[in-house]
């Protein structure tokens, strides 16, 4: 069994050269699964499918049996790239130059998962016999539906006895400069499209009309006239945004049928879905009264506000970051949705990655001294989470 373990740098560039553009594998899966399985990892690719989405590929690999268990998460698909002529350097070429690593999942998160595997082959070169059990959950639909990958991947491990004691999933955490965050939370989700209905017919006659536009400017009123809440202990005030407000009118000289406005709402842990939803709609029932006839869909949500509370596991964490960075890390339930919305309900779950600047971007990239300082970060928490002699 080899257990001489490549740098971060290597298997990043390797798994940046992987195409894996949702839904595509690219090979980045099977780059995985053969230096998982080639160091004593048990290597499972179970795909998944659904009615009208495509089938995806994922990888669970776990070596130990015992408790505790660390589980590493994460994904390989990333967003398309762009025009590729646009880059600098080939979005796939995984080219360093002047100390930066450029290409398509740099930091979200092919350079987070490649840390994360060297910093566990040298723990496990170091600590073949250690106590506990490692992990790792890896999907291939975290960047596009987000059904056929996390989700179902962690209920399949369910069925299959497969249990975790805590999850570090390495989503790109840090605003600027690496040590600055931690996440510890979400916010929830919530989308919902407004349509006041009216009544077709000739501005020269609007009498014989019923213009819903200004209905519709009544109800998106109502909606932010009042803060939702302030606050809580660990979240920013929930936040209510018109998306897109259409008629679908074509013509100047007719008053439109319809007037749609669509709003999203991320939301704090003083909500779930549901409740949200009873709040807006009594908000645009009072402003309606019998004077604007309205409709309300509210999408299915599958994005609940969570906190992980901060304990021994966020604190051991925290000083492993402290102590390669000299920063303390805030803890933070900032950002959009990630799959740990999933992993919640298997075991507490925290983020931490690497610098999110260029995330999405053409010319996506990571300071090489990133790399190499977050794999040394993960070897720290290695090695605290699995003391030796199993204390």
């Amino acid at each position: 069994m080899n257990l001489d373990p490549p740098s971060p740098i290597s298997l990043a560039q390797a798994l940046i050269r992987c195409a894996s553009v949702t839904p595509e594998e690219g090979g980045a899966l099977s780059f995985l699964d053969d230096l998982l399985s080639g160091v004593g990892f048990q290597v499972e690719r179970p795909v998944f499918s659904e009615a009208g989405t495509p089938d995806i590929e994922n990888l669970y690999a776990r070596i130990g049996t015992g408790s505790p268990c660390l589980l590493f998460a994460g994904h390989t698909d990333v967003v398309p790239t762009g025009e590729p002529s646009a880059w600098s350097h080939g979005p796939f070429s995984g080219e360093v130059a002047d100390g930066v690593l450029y290409g398509r999942g740099a930091v979200d998160m092919k350079g987070g998962i490649a840390c994360k595997l060297a910093a566990t082959l040298a723990f496990l070169r170091e600590r073949p016999d250690f106590a506990g059990s490692i992990a790792f959950l890896i999907t291939g639909d975290e960047e596009g539906p987000a059904i056929n990958g996390t989700v179902k991947l962690l209920a399949w491990a369910r069925e299959r006895g497969e249990r975790f004691d805590h999850c570090l999933l390495g989503e790109p955490t840090n605003p600027s400069r690496l040590g600055e965050m931690i996440k510890i939370g979400r916010r929830g989700s919530l989308t919902g499209a407004i349509t006041v209905h009216g009544r077709q017919g000739h501005v020269a006659y609007p009498h014989r009309a019923e213009n819903p536009i200004p209905g519709l400017l009544r109800l998106c009123s109502a909606l932010i006239a009042e803060p939702l809440d302030g606050g809580t202990a660990h979240f920013d005030a929930s936040n209510l945004e018109f998306t897109t407000v259409d008629v679908g009118n074509p013509a100047t000289n007719v008053i439109p049928a319809n007037a749609k406005a669509v709003f999203n709402i991320r939301f704090n842990d003083d909500w779930s879905a549901h409740t949200l939803g009873a709040e807006i709609r009594r908000r645009l029932e009072e402003a309606a009264g019998n004077a604007v006839r309205f409709s309300l869909d509210l999408q299915p949500s599958n994005s609940p506000a969570f906190l992980t509370e901060p304990d021994r596991f966020v604190d051991l964490v925290s000083r492993a970051i402290t102590a390669e960075t000299g920063l303390t890390p805030k803890l933070s339930t900032t950002g959009g949705t990630s799959d740990a919305r999933f992993i919640k309900d298997a075991c507490p779950v925290i983020e931490f990655g690497l610098v999110g600047e260029t995330m999405h971007q053409v010319d996506e990239c990571v300071a090489v001294a990133d790399l190499e300082r977050l794999t040394t970060i993960y070897a720290r928490v290695l090695e605290a989470y699995f003391p030796k002699g199993g204390s």
